[in-house]
């Protein structure tokens, strides 16, 4: 137990303080230090403990006088110790352990008493890189732990340095002044720190220096990083933040442009040295699709045969240009699909490809997987034939374009007459065709945002539609019946059915929707009750979609009646990457979405807007706006509760895009 009378050290918030003991227990210690302040200590705290024994029972002014003087004298002591020459002295001993006095002898070269031994145990506290304090002993650090300790001082005085002067030049930012306080490299630096933080929050890895900077510069509300990275230059005003925090792949490889470029090199004339590849150039193939479209991949041809029709489904071969194992397939592989955004689109290939030699373009020799269907005159299929083919498409044609002439041209007119046909036997079959518009949103040059919708169920687009439900049915049951591993899409009949037919009411389609069973991807071939077929895979778009290429491969090698491409195993890792990229792709493209449409209704506050009541409920009400199919709901109201399939007005009283925050009133 330490007697009374003993002076003795400890640490409070890192200061060395100096107390004498007034009275003690085996593990505390009743003290009276150097403020003047009487309490009790844990004795795991005490640092030092005099040798001598002094007289407490003087008066109390006169003890912490005489304890403030003792501190100063150890602080001048401390002054006149060079650890790093004492540290090289031990060098040369067999141990690294040492008394505190043996250390402070050989500071001061002389012996020890109770203000040397406090004063060079003050220095090891102070200055840790050569010596740490444990259980009584100073242990000296080997040459290699002082490099490191040096080190991460270094850093550590790195790091401050760029907390202070980071915040300055966020500041400098904000006021839009002369950039000075940092240079480039560092700017550099500290945006990227700052951008990380935005982004991904306590998952970045350098966010407490994050926080620190922005603490110090004043910026503390959410959005302060956003709004001084737009500063910077470093952003976009409308900058796509869901792209970014769900890091997509935006900019190709170096290897996979370069396999690109050099794709872009090969001629037609090396298609036509395949022998298994079919010459259809002397077909007349339509490509139908959206006035802005610029990568077409799929085009349709219509030939009479016998009183029947032999509908040729050609599909851009990107399978032929992009083998598995090439750097274009394995950066594929990590966008699954081509992304599209009213401001434009991350595409899963190169433009070099999607634009350019897969793109079935009107007057060009293209290499393409051709569905050579033949169907009698009430839509029946007769004959599925599959071939690998060069065609040269002869028309081009919007989607208006063709609605215009359809009953009038006489390919688009019997082109229509078997969609007709082939829609009406899905829907006996059970499908549910459900057509909701589309929702088209335009910026302009000034950042002005404008929806409007489109109709997705006029004969152009449908006639499209059922040609590529058609193939990729065939191709699904061309695999399946020969017993190979795929990708296979399908679907449970839904949880209860509200529509039957062909009805077109927005209502019952929304309601329908809610209680559609979950889509599934497989290996194996189920039925997809929706479209009303036995079995369903996608194979027609093979530029934006990860799964058209896979089934284009696995078809090839059976056309070709080669080894599979891909064996069941591949088959089940490939479901599992296309699960994981297209739930990203369609999360990324949903925020995406909404936030045009928030900065949209940020424009319309206090207006009317009309809404279609989906569901009512005793607390909540689920609507539909019906100008840009945008679903909310309000608080029920206390009167006068509408009904489902009511159609109201609503108001927005509060917006904001970048929160991705709204509120509704009625």
């Amino acid at each position: 137990m330490t007697a009374p009378g003993k002076l003795i050290e400890y640490l409070d918030g890192g200061k060395f303080l100096c107390a004498y003991v007034t009275s003690g227990q085996a593990k505390r210690l009743h003290l009276l230090n150097q403020n003047g302040r009487e309490m009790n200590l844990p004795l795991s705290r005490m640092i030092h403990c005099s040798e001598r024994t002094h007289p407490i029972d003087l008066p109390r002014e006169i003890l912490v006088q005489q304890l403030q003087e003792t501190a100063e004298t150890r602080s001048r002591l401390m002054e006149k110790i060079n650890l790093q020459e004492i540290w090289e002295l031990t060098a040369d001993e067999p141990v690294t352990s040492f008394l505190p006095s043996f250390l402070a002898e050989l500071s001061f070269g002389k012996d020890s008493d109770d203000d040397i031994v406090s004063a060079f145990l003050r220095s090891v506290f102070v200055d840790r890189l050569f010596f740490k304090y444990k259980e009584n002993k100073v242990l000296a650090h080997s040459p290699e732990q002082v490099e490191q300790i040096r080190g991460q001082r270094e850093k550590e005085e790195q790091t401050q340095s760029l907390i202070k002067n980071g915040a300055r030049f966020l500041q400098e930012i904000d006021k839009q002044e002369k950039k000075d306080a940092l240079d480039e490299a560092h700017q550099e630096e500290c945006l990227s720190i700052i951008r990380g933080f935005y982004l991904f929050g306590t998952d970045s890895p350098q966010a407490d220096i994050a926080r620190q900077i922005l603490k110090t510069a004043g910026f503390n509300r959410p959005h302060d990083p956003f709004h001084l990275l737009v500063k910077a230059g470093i952003w976009d005003t409308n900058e796509n933040i869901p792209l970014l925090r769900n890091e997509q792949p935006v900019v190709f490889p170096l290897l996979a442009i370069q396999q690109a470029e050099m794709l872009l090199q090969q001629g037609a004339d090396k298609l036509f040295q395949d022998p298994a590849r079919k010459d259809l150039s002397h077909l007349r193939p339509i490509t139908i699709d959206g006035a802005s479209t610029l990568d077409f991949d799929d085009a349709i041809s219509i030939e009479e045969q016998d009183g029947n029709y032999l509908v040729g489904v050609h599909i851009s071969d990107v399978a032929h240009y992009v083998q598995p194992e090439d750097p274009l397939f394995r950066e594929a592989l990590q966008r699954g699909t081509s992304i599209y955004f009213p401001e434009g689109q991350i595409p899963m290939l190169p433009r070099h490809l999607s634009q350019g030699i897969c793109s079935l373009i009107q007057g060009e020799l293209r290499a393409a997987l051709s569905f050579m269907i033949l169907l009698s005159k009430e839509a029946e299929v007769l004959r599925v034939r599959i071939y690998p083919s060069v065609i040269k498409v002869a028309r081009r044609l919007t989607y208006d374009q063709a609605d215009s002439i359809i009953t009038k041209d006489p390919e688009l007119a019997i082109l229509n007459d078997l969609r007709i046909k082939l829609r009406n036997k899905r829907v006996e079959a059970g499908a549910l065709l459900l057509p909701f518009p589309d929702v088209n949103i335009h910026i302009n040059n000034g950042g002005r945002v404008q929806v409007n919708l489109s109709d997705t169920d006029t004969p152009a687009r449908t006639l499209v539609s059922e040609m590529m439900i058609l193939t990729n049915t065939e191709a699904a049951r061309y695999v399946a019946d020969r017993m190979a591993p795929g990708l296979f899409r399908s679907q449970k009949p839904p949880k209860k059915r509200v529509v039957y037919g062909l009805d077109n009411d927005l209502f019952l389609n929304s309601k329908q929707r809610k209680l559609l069973s979950r889509g599934e991807l497989l290996i194996q071939a189920k039925a997809h009750s929706g479209l009303g077929v036995e079995q369903y895979t996608t194979v027609t778009s093979p530029i934006r979609r990860l799964l058209d290429l896979v089934m284009q491969h696995q078809i090839h090698s059976l056309v070709r009646r080669e080894e599979l491409r891909f064996t069941e195993e591949m088959c089940k890792d490939f479901t599992a990457v296309i699960s994981r990229t297209l739930a990203r792709a369609n999360n990324i493209r949903q925020q995406r979405q909404r936030y045009w449409l928030l900065k949209f209704l940020d424009t319309r506050k206090g207006q009317p807007l009309k809404a279609l009541v989906i569901d009512s409920g005793p607390k909540r009400v689920f609507l539909l706006l019906t100008d840009i199919l945008m679903t909310i709901d309000l608080p029920a109201p206390a009167m006068n509760q509408p009904k489902p399939g009511n159609r109201v007005t609503v108001k927005v009283e509060r917006v904001n895009a970048l929160d991705n925050t709204i509120r509704f009133d009625w």
